[in-house]
């Protein structure tokens, strides 16, 4: 099928949540879906062959793929709203109506004005607010707004005159701007603008307030108040958790430039941002014009970070490109500074397009600047399709491993142990990690071996590491690999698997990889497992075990060289190291220092310190130099 032809995409996709679409080979979109971890999600459609006619027929027609990674599930899920409406992808049958989740309106154009819940934005002059998911939220936060600051919910024409208020007031819910003698029309606005503080986002500066309003009424003894207020604050948090970067009526129009430049080339991902919502997504690629080669841990997304000139040709050259056939909105955002002479010929040219001014900016805070940050993870993730071979090859050995060993799933995680010692003493261990086929540093791990068996026997020495490291795995709750890999052969595998079965992970599936003959040890194959040299997979599984082998060894001579350097004299109680250094640098060495007379170690260091010396030789030799 042609989706098979897709997997060298897949392999660079993050684990992060997003938006994938699905293109034919006319770059027409087929289908629209969201993910919480795109990679896990886009990847499933592999397997899915014989699922439905539906989906046989996508993954038939499927010739390109896109995505949009995003901060949130919800994002990702009020994105795929906004993408399947504007693109009536073939394939998707849910969301293709004109329904979509609801905002929350404060009519603000009203004398008294009100919240209510619309599900379109319109040029009213209104404030909106959303989308809410589920649209439960809108519904608790409008009543939150009639709870907390007496918004009226009532139809009526306000002009004060009422003789008496509603039900509404008298339980709280309304301030009862209808009765000029108990509210006005300027207090009641005060009340509307503490709405607006929370449609508009800014709930850290409210909740503030209502945490020192929800003491005072503790302190005073009100506690149905109190509760009243901690109600609220649970409510504006799960509000501010449900923030959408990607559909916010309040940025109005706006586009955010984001930029990747690596040694291989550029991206530039744009967002444009109409009416407060993203109406498409553009992608710019160029490459180097003689690209290096990349050093294995390079990051793209931040090897241009030094290039500040660089980055500024590619933002000018992007602006142009994108503005030269559409409208510059009022504002665009930039991650990255301008020339100055460079920017003030820009602007000219942006306000002659639009024939109106255009603003560019580089936001520190805020939304806009939360926006400008997903750009820019965009366009690294977009490098990545572009430039990067890596991670295609990195999937393909993963693949590989897994139908040699027959595998239940794909091995992203593996943990590689090797031991270290010199004639059972010193004896070290290590643990490296790879995830995904790339090494993982932060989480490797050495250990000493603790056991006086263990410190003599390799088989035990393994068997103490991998007890010790799983048990507290598993006191923590993770994270558990997919495979565990061992340097060594029958003897080690069986150590390690008698130290999983210690603390009841027997689950987990672990090889041994012996040097001499490069064989793939299991339990189930007493004879183990050759590969060709050239297989990908051991490629993969001698890079691991050689880099656990680095790692040991580096700890071990690190443990070594520590022992040699420390001096019987460390050990005297009194003894610092500016007197250690007298003390040796008069005698030689701790030999001629044990040696020493009373009178020559007074001469050198003192009465007291003199004797606290001979002390210890006598007590630790018995003998000591003459008095």
């Amino acid at each position: 099928m042609a989706i098979h032809d897709l997997k060298g995409s897949m392999a660079r996709l993050p684990a992060q949540p997003g938006v994938y679409l699905f293109l034919d080979r006319a770059g027409e979109t087929l289908y629209v879906g969201k993910a919480r971890v795109l990679c896990e999600r886009v990847r499933s459609y592999l397997g899915a062959a014989g699922t439905s006619p539906r989906i046989d027929a996508l993954l038939r027609d499927a010739a390109g793929l896109d995505t949009i990674v995003t901060d949130s599930v919800v994002e990702a899920l009020a994105l795929e709203n906004r993408l399947i409406k504007q693109r009536n992808p073939r394939y998707n049958v849910l969301l293709r109506d004109d329904k979509t989740y609801p905002y929350l309106q404060l009519t603000t154009t009203e004398p008294a004005p009100r919240v209510l819940v619309a599900r379109r934005i319109e040029r009213d002059g209104t404030v909106y607010a959303g989308p809410f998911m589920p649209a439960a939220v809108a519904r608790r936060t409008m009543a939150l707004t009639h709870r907390l600051f007496g918004i009226r919910s009532c139809n009526e024409i306000i002009d004060g005159r009422r003789d008496r208020p509603c039900l509404e007031y008298d339980i709280k819910r309304c301030l009862a701007p209808c009765v000029a003698s108990i509210c006005t029309l300027d207090e009641y606005g005060r009340a509307v603008e503490q709405a607006r503080l929370l449609l508009e986002g800014r709930q850290g500066e409210l909740t503030g307030q209502l945490r020192r309003e929800m003491a005072e009424a503790a302190a005073t003894e009100r506690y149905e108040r109190a509760a009243h207020l901690r109600d609220a604050i649970r409510t504006i948090e799960t509000l501010q958790s449900q923030q959408n970067k990607l559909d916010t009526p309040a940025l109005g129009d706006r586009d955010a430039f984001g930029l990747a430049l690596g040694p291989a080339g550029s991206v530039v991902t744009v967002f444009l941002i109409r009416r407060g919502r993203v109406v498409d997504r553009l992608e710019f690629a160029a490459a180097a014009a003689a690209p290096p080669p990349v050093h294995p841990t390079a990051d793209p997304s931040h090897a241009g970070t030094s290039g500040a000139a660089e980055s500024a040709e590619v933002l000018d050259a992007a602006i142009r490109e994108v503005y030269r056939d559409r409208q510059p909105p009022p504002e665009v955002l930039l991650p990255a500074p301008l020339a100055d002479d460079d920017q003030a010929a820009l602007v000219a040219w942006l306000r002659a397009q639009a024939g109106r001014r255009v603003a560019l900016v580089q936001p520190h805070r805020g939304a806009r600047r939360g926006l400008l940050e997903l750009a820019t993870r965009n366009a690294a993730l977009a490098y990545q399709t572009h430039f990067s071979d890596r991670a295609t090859a990195a999937y393909a050995a993963l693949e590989a491993l897994r139908g040699v060993l027959a595998l239940p799933a794909l091995p992203r995680r593996i943990d590689a142990f090797d031991i270290s010692t010199l004639q059972g003493r010193e004896t070290v261990a290590s643990m490296v990690v790879s995830v995904d086929g790339r090494l993982r540093k932060s989480e490797y791990r050495k250990f000493r071996i603790r056991g006086p068996e263990a410190a003599r026997d390799d088989f035990a020495a393994m068997r103490e590491v991998v007890r010790r490291r799983y048990q507290r795995v598993l006191d923590q709750g993770g994270p558990f690999p997919d495979l565990i890999l061992i340097d060594g052969g029958k003897g080690q595998l069986g150590a390690a698997y008698g130290a999983l079965h210690d603390v009841g992970l027997d689950r987990l599936i672990a090889i041994g990889l012996a040097k001499e003959e490069e064989t793939i040890v299991t339990r189930d194959r007493a004879d183990g497992l050759r590969l060709p040299r050239d297989s990908p997979a051991l490629r993969l599984l001698q890079r691991l075990r050689d880099e656990a082998h680095r790692f040991a060894v580096t700890f071990h001579r690190r443990a070594r060289t520590k022992r040699t350097l420390h001096s019987a004299l460390d050990d005297i109680d009194g003894i610092g190291p500016r007197r250690r250094q007298q003390l040796l640098s008069a005698f030689g060495s701790v030999a001629g220092v044990r040696r020493a007379s009373r009178a020559e170690l007074v001469e050198v260091v003192g009465n007291r310190a003199a004797d606290r010396v001979l002390e210890f030789f006598v007590g630790t030799t018995g003998t000591t130099g003459t008095r």
